[in-house]
This record gives C-alpha cells, structure tokens and sequence, in this order.
C-alpha cells in the first residue's frame, strides 16, 4: 500500500524531532487528555499519536492493547490527516474509497468508524493527531467535532511547554558542565570515528593520522542481497522501500554485533561483513554461519509479519566464503573501512547463485563447519569467468547445540568451546 506525503514532508520531520517526543515514557498530561477525548465523544478507542519518516507512534491510548506501540505508516489511518490541517471524519470506514480495504477494517479489529485532528505546531507543521474511533459506524456532533479541535490545540500546547522545559534543563546542566566542554566534544568527535570504522582502525587513526593496509591470512566474508529488488523498485513507493531496507539492515548490524563481524558496506540492496577483520579470531567461520542463519531466521519472521498485514516484503540470498584479504582504508574525507581479495569476490558469486531464503556456502566452509551444521550439497555449479565451485546450502545449527529443537540460536557454550575450536582451525 502506498500512502500520500505532505509536500513538507522534510521540514515536517525536522519539526516533529525538534520536540523528542518519540519513543518516551507515559506521561499523565498525554493520557489525561486521550482519555478525555474518548470520554467525551463516547467511543471505545482514543489515541495521541506521532508520525516520522515512515513510523506511525501511540504517545498515549485508550482502548488498545498495552503492547501495540504503533504499526507501519502505509496502514495507518492518519497518514492522510498529517497531509492537511483540519478535522478528518469517516463516519462509515468500510464504505469510504479510501480506508475500505485497509487491514484494520477487513481484518481484526474490524474498526467501523475514524475522527482525527492534526497536531499543527505553530510553525504551520502537522506532526500528529488526536484521534478517537469505533469498532462501528457512527456520526459525531458538532460539539464533539469542535472538542476534538480543542483538544488538539491543547496537545500542541503541552508539547510546547514540554519542550521549554526540556530545552531550559538542558541549559542548566549546559551551564554547570561548561569547564569540561572542550574534552567531551573531543570525546564526542572520537566516538563518532569508532561508530564509521572499527575501534581499533579508529584508535590508530587518531593515534598516527593513518592506517597502513593489513594482511589476513583467513578470515570468513559474507554476502547478502534482495531477491528481485528491481522489480520492487518499480512498484514500491521510495520512502517504503528505503524504509523497509533500512528495518532490515538495522536488525543486520545487531546480528553483526552479536556474533563479532564487522560490517563493511551496503551497495544499494547488498549487506556486506567480515568475520576475522579487522581482529584475528579462529572462530571466524563459524561465526559468520551463526550470524548468517540469525539472518535467515530475522528475514523470515519479517516476511511473517509483513504477509500478515498484507505488505511486500524482502527475500534474501547470502553467500559466504573464507580466504584471505586486504583490509585498510579508502578516501581522505568520507574515507571508509573495505576489504579485498578472491575471497570477497568468491564471497558475491555464492551469493548471486544461491535461492532465496538460503544460505550458500563454498567447500571450503563447509569443510570447516561441518561438525557443528547441518549442509545440503549442491555439486559443482558452473559461474561467469572463474571455473566451477563446489557449493553447498547451509540448512542449520545442529541440535545438540542450540537452544531448542529448531536450531536457532547458538548457545554460549557453544562459542565457548576450546577442543573442538582447535582441532577445527589448527589443521
């Protein structure tokens, strides 16, 4: 589904950003005010809610479960209020052109009736709503319409003080810090370089303003890409693709995080990582399988979830393999952490000839991870300008090392293990 954006869409964000409400605790004044709305116009559901980038955010609500926090914006109801400034009211959902086949009207909670007033900053930025709905058609007064207004006006309030209140704390707390200033922006500048390069590539260019090339006699490359993106790009809407990639990636980076690779790059829809660089770890193979089927199992629960509410989805293929490479740095000022060799590029032809939803992997992973996975062979398969590779499927972790019959999840004894580490990496 696509849905319509203000033509300030940018300055809207910025707008909304400038008052930190997202992703904050429950506060009374916000709830007062939800139920307040529901209390008046007598319906069973009653929201505050927020919109950024492609996010749609309960701050507070009144009649909805404890766990629902919001959903993507493409399906929610007031992706159309944020487009303008007055009241929007759909008395009989089912029967309007636009919201008649959304997922909450023909699926559960079967929601029947929608009135909703932007949260216009003063500045002229609709940032919100206020919003109350039922589960059947209905018609509101005049003077709840004119409640609903008032009460948005209100919440635009209650940000504004908010916000001064956040804004002067911060200048106090600026004030008594101000004699360490200098030596935290410095600390600010060096945690910003170990967030674009690994900390110990960092540390050394701040230590002597360079970073010679280094050699890895092995280390473990890993490759993943969206199956058919073209295609997707053709029919999805930009801010919902580069939403989606970035819902993706992100749970990539933590899935890096966890099993120590190092991510290197995304070109366009590909993800790319390292495991044994820029720090030598003799567990370096495993890891990155471990890492690849944590990947798997976090794109297939998406691809769950999404079916469910009826939107497209990413499928991805990955491809790994180990050897050695060059990694150092590129660039003078928007420099960047890369790798080279055979290996990277062994790496992106398993990737390109494997399936989706699968991991594909060479002979030379699979020999050194065979004791601890479960594989599929797939023979020699023949590729562009390099002679034929034998392949092999990673299927899972086998059980007697996972958490539970799936084979999801490496346990801690697992990469705890010393035996079977050094018989495997010291042949």
């Amino acid at each position: 589904m696509t849905y319509p954006v203000p033509e300030n869409e940018v300055e809207r964000n910025e707008a909304l950003r400038s008052y930190r409400i997202m992703d904050t605790p429950v506060e009374a004044a916000f709830e007062d005010i939800c139920q307040l709305a529901a209390q008046i116009c007598d319906c069973p559901v009653a929201y505050v809610s927020f919109i950024e980038d492609d996010r749609f955010w309960f701050k507070s609500k009144y009649g909805l479960p404890a766990d629902f926090e919001g959903c993507p914006r493409e399906i929610a109801f007031c992706s159309v209020t944020v487009c303008g400034s007055e009241l929007v009211l759909v008395p009989d959902l089912k029967q309007d052109d636009y919201y008649k086949d959304f997922p909450f009207v023909v699926g559960d909670p079967f929601l029947g009736f929608y009135c909703a007033m932007p949260l216009v900053t003063p500045d002229g930025f609709a940032i919100g709503t206020i919003c109350v709905m039922d589960f059947k058609p209905r018609e509101l007064t005049f003077e709840c319409q004119e409640a609903i207004r008032r009460l948005a006006h209100q919440t635009v309030a209650q940000l504004e003080y908010r916000r001064r209140i956040i804004e002067l704390d911060e200048t106090m707390r600026a004030l008594d810090v101000a004699h360490v200033a200098l030596e935290k922006e410095k600390a600010r500048a060096d945690n910003l370089l170990t967030t674009i390069l690994p900390e110990s590539i960092a540390h050394e260019l701040l230590e002597s303003d360079k970073v010679a090339p280094r050699f890895f006699n092995d280390s473990t490359v890993l490759f993943a890409d969206v199956v058919g993106f073209t295609s997707l790009t053709e029919k999805a809407e930009p801010a919902t693709l580069i939403g989606m990639l970035n819902s993706y990636f992100a749970a990539f980076d933590d899935i890096m995080e966890q099993f120590n690779l190092e991510k290197i790059k995304t070109i366009g829809d590909a993800y790319m990582a390292a495991a044994g660089v820029p720090a030598s770890d003799r567990l370096h193979t495993v890891k990155a399988c471990l890492a690849a089927l944590a990947m798997q199992n976090a794109a297939a629960k998406k691809k769950a979830e999404r079916q469910k509410l009826r939107l497209p989805y990413f499928e991805f293929r990955i491809g790994i393999h180990s050897g050695p490479v060059i990694a150092g740095l590129v660039g003078r000022k928007r420099f960047t952490y890369d790798i080279w060799g055979d290996a990277v590029n062994v790496a992106a032809r398993l990737e390109a000839h494997g399936e989706a939803g699968k991991i594909n992997v060479s002979a030379r992973v699979y020999h050194q991870t065979a004791p601890y996975f479960d594989f599929t062979g797939r023979g020699s398969v023949e590729i562009k300008n390099k002679a034929p590779i034998e392949m092999y499927y990673l299927d899972r972790l086998q059980e007697i090392y996972s958490e539970d019959a799936e084979g999801r999840i490496a346990n801690e004894k697992f990469l705890r293990m010393n035996d079977p580490a050094q018989s495997l990496f010291g042949r």
